[in-house]
């Protein structure tokens, strides 16, 4: 009987896509499975994750995998979409549903928490987080503690999703620095510990004990020997692979529903105007500010490819593989290249490929801004792209001309993110040394496309 394949076994928890992955010590993925559910609504009817289906799909996955005599399961990991509570009781059952970071916050608490702690802009350099709302999940937290008294006093930890799911496998409450460091508001960047406002309102004792990102915990089933990592916040996850692997000074494009520009080489601290415009800092695994910047480019892409295909009345899986058209560009710049594309008529154009063109085009020109915010001041000079439009040979191809005295690479690499979470526990599940051959790059030369 051969013997069975050490192992990883990475949750990777997406806002549509539920994934598990198992990698090899190589980080060659032997298994894949994917979920997703439907959403559900929270008391208010706004639409939130379905917290119990993605419970149980964890523990189904587990059982499928434990059961295959082929894999040895070393250690679980997770990596997952930040901003998001799960408020458990002491027998760790949650509370409340897993409110969507979208959903409205109340102006009337805002106003009130914000000219308690020192007004928005003082208060937002010191977090390195934009005033967000419910997507600063301190604010969450702040919400309940006035809104749901009861609920606050019956709630024994708020974990972030990605520590819940771990405290599932392990049993173990923790809080973790991805999590906590990602616009917040719960940390104070420049003492480098929680800001005060978590003591003053006694939050604090809501917050489970923070743990190392590389730290393992025993398995909470007798008779298993894997370890379980704390669980990451997805975007500081995606970064770990490269910063293993790369030393130069280099951004890090990481592209989904968000497109989110890192750089873990800039330590400027940040500026009012950078906050305004949606810059923030990130604390990484090691525990350093990343600076980035955020656009909502993703989910823009989606709505409007739905809306070109919709005039056109073509199909939205068309748009998946189009190819660079250099004269479609030379006759787009001819256009206004002041507005979104959201503003556009689509009578104005021709076809469908052409409109297709000036949605990459306005999206590329939005991510230039974006990105310069977090590179100006420092020595990178290399653009590495992941996520869904690291495929996207316009997006690449524009982002290329956009930077042309930067290098601009596509970089392929079978799921960052999960390998991130895998990486950051690689010494209490892998007995090979790091690799340094995962991530395999294209580089996109600067052409003469963007005048």
């Amino acid at each position: 009987m051969k013997k069975p394949i050490p192992l990883i076994a990475v949750f990777d928890v997406g806002k549509t896509n539920k994934k598990l992955f198992l990698f090899d010590e190589q980080y060659k993925i032997v298994f894949e499975r994917s979920a997703r559910f439907l959403e559900t609504v929270d008391e208010d009817g706004d639409p939130c994750e379905n917290l119990e289906s993605l419970r149980l799909s964890i523990f189904d996955s587990l059982r499928e995998v434990f059961k295959n005599q082929d894999f040895e399961i070393k250690a679980i990991n997770f990596a997952t979409y930040g901003a998001s509570f799960v408020y458990i009781d002491e027998d760790g059952k949650p509370l409340a549903p897993l409110y969507n970071y979208l959903k409205a916050y109340p102006e009337s608490l805002k106003d009130q928490f914000y000219n308690t702690y020192g007004g928005t802009e003082e208060f937002s350099n010191r977090t390195a987080s934009p005033v967000l709302g419910s997507l600063n999940s301190g604010m969450q937290l702040y919400r309940i503690k006035y809104e749901k008294p009861e609920l606050y006093a019956q709630m024994k930890y708020a974990l972030h999703l990605p520590q819940y799911l771990s405290y599932l496998i392990s049993g173990e409450a923790y809080s973790d620095i991805t999590s906590i460091g990602c616009h917040t508001n719960l940390w104070d960047f420049t003492k480098n510990e929680y800001h005060e406002w978590v003591k003053k309102e006694e939050v604090i004792e809501k917050l489970a004990p923070i743990v190392a990102c590389d730290k393992v915990i025993p398995a909470a089933f007798p008779g298993n020997n894997y370890a379980v990592g704390p669980g990451f916040h997805d975007s500081s996850a995606a970064l770990v692979p490269y910063l293993v692997n790369f030393h130069e000074p280099f951004i890090l494009l990481s592209t989904g529903t968000w497109c989110i520009s890192l750089n873990p080489f800039n330590d400027i601290p940040l500026t009012t105007e950078e906050l305004e415009n949606d810059c923030l800092s990130y604390l990484q695994y090691e525990g350093k500010p990343v600076k980035a910047s955020r656009l909502f480019s993703g989910y823009e892409h989606e709505q409007q490819v739905k809306r070109i295909a919709a005039h056109f009345g073509t199909d939205i899986i068309a748009y998946r593989t189009v190819p660079f058209d250099a004269q479609l560009i030379e006759q787009i710049q001819q256009m206004d290249k002041n507005k979104l594309f959201a503003d556009r008529d689509l009578n104005d154009y021709p076809t469908d490929i052409m409109a297709y063109h000036q949605l990459i085009f306005d999206l590329v020109n939005q991510q230039y801004i974006s990105t310069n915010r977090v590179l100006k001041g420092t020595q990178v000079k290399r653009i590495f792209v992941d996520g869904g439009f690291s495929k996207n040979v316009i997006f690449m191809n524009l982002l290329a001309a956009a930077f042309p005295d930067l290098e601009v690479f596509a970089a392929y690499m079978a799921q960052a993110t999960a390998v991130g979470a895998a990486l950051a526990i690689h010494k209490s599940w892998n007995t090979k040394p790091l690799p340094n051959d995962i991530i395999e790059l294209k580089y996109y030369a600067a052409g003469a496309v963007l005048k």
